[in-house]
């Protein structure tokens, strides 16, 4: 599509607009394709030029380089310098909702190719941060929802004791008695957790019982085919299996080919006593930080508003995490998780205000 014979100023404003928006998009997948390797900074680059062919786009609507150029999306800016310190998988979630919201579907001097391009780059972005997600540790998840778990808990605790109209030091030992009560809960439900499974694998993992039986079977008439058969194999692979397992016992050699069990799955379930462990800090982490205001000696009211204050904080900063993680508008998620803590934060303390009153 070719510019009008004469383009109005608001035009050329726009397009100027897209331009730098262009060179700055083009750039983050730029920053974020040093930091990969292989297969996936292939993608990124591409990614790149494609910005850049829709970056001359505008270049030639203009007819060349405007002597003045607007600032870029400071979206856009803050994503590039995420790329540059991190490469994370935050920063591929912002740019999908990025390319989201692409105006050229709606924008008449942008091609239909173009447009059809950011749909596509969406999809692909959408691809590389579901890649991240999956390659994200359960370590890291367990962090966010384990410190949001104590932060919801905590505040609550606190919030209905202090409405009943108890000494500071009370409201404190209380605070300190739910973070002790909630991080021990966690880590021994997550041991007991982890380590039932890993004794259920266990229970459910092929073992050497009769490797010992192997030299003395019948090479044409054996039941070690139903073994194979048993553990999910083919009837002519287990047959084969057999006969070749069978054969080099029978000779004293190994038998060559792919491994006759799967890999056990004990590494991706972890150890029962990390797994406490770490569950114990990631609540205990977040439920601290209602229990600060009363640490650090305020009392009152202005405890209340403090530990409001920073419980509010941490929960948007939790909240927007979750978003990113799901792919979701991190700043709904992030309010949501607000509304939620405040709310049983809420209920705690009118349950709370009214026992007081009652035993008054």
């Amino acid at each position: 599509m070719s510019a009008p014979a004469q383009p109005t100023q608001r035009d050329r404003r726009r397009w100027a607009r897209y331009l730098v928006d262009e060179r700055a998009e083009a750039q983050v997948y730029r920053e974020l394709a040093a930091r990969r390797d292989g297969e996936e900074r292939e993608i990124l680059t591409a990614l790149a030029e494609a910005e850049g062919r829709h970056e001359a786009h505008w270049l030639n609507l203009l007819g060349g380089e405007p002597v003045r150029l607007p600032r870029p999306n400071g979206g856009t800016v803050l994503l590039g310098w995420m790329a540059r310190r991190f490469g994370s998988i935050f920063v591929l979630a912002l740019a999908q909702n990025a390319e989201a919201r692409s105006p050229y579907e709606s924008e008449p001097f942008a091609t239909p190719t173009m447009a059809a391009d950011e749909k596509i780059h969406h999809e692909v972005v959408r691809g590389l941060a579901a890649r991240g997600r999956r390659r994200l540790s359960g370590t890291f998840r367990a962090a966010v929802f384990g410190a949001n778990d104590g932060l919801v808990s905590n505040l609550a605790l606190v919030m209905g004791i202090g409405a009943t109209g108890v000494a500071p030091q009370f409201v404190l030992f209380s605070g300190i008695a739910g973070l002790l009560a909630g991080a021990l809960s966690m880590g021994a439900g997550e041991f007991v957790s982890v380590r039932s499974q890993r004794e259920l694998l266990a229970a459910t993992e092929p073992n050497d019982f009769a490797d010992e039986s192997l030299p003395y079977l019948d090479l044409d008439a054996n039941e070690l085919a139903l073994v194979y058969r048993s553990r999910g194999m083919a009837q002519d692979d287990a047959l084969a299996r057999a006969r070749l397992v069978v054969t080099a016992a029978q000779e004293g050699t190994t038998p060559h080919g792919a491994p006759l069990d799967p890999p056990s799955d004990h590494e991706l379930v972890g150890g029962a006593w990390n797994a406490a462990r770490s569950s114990f800090l990631f609540f205990a982490s977040g439920a601290i930080i209602p229990v600060l205001p009363w640490i650090f000696g305020l009392t009152g009211l202005a405890a209340v508003a403090v530990a409001l204050l920073l419980v509010g904080i941490a929960l948007l900063a939790t909240g927007a995490m979750v978003g990113l993680l799901s792919g979701g508008p991190p700043l709904r998620r992030a309010l949501r998780q607000l509304a939620i803590g405040f709310g049983a934060a809420a209920v705690t303390y009118v349950l709370g205000w009214i026992f007081g009153v009652s035993v008054g």
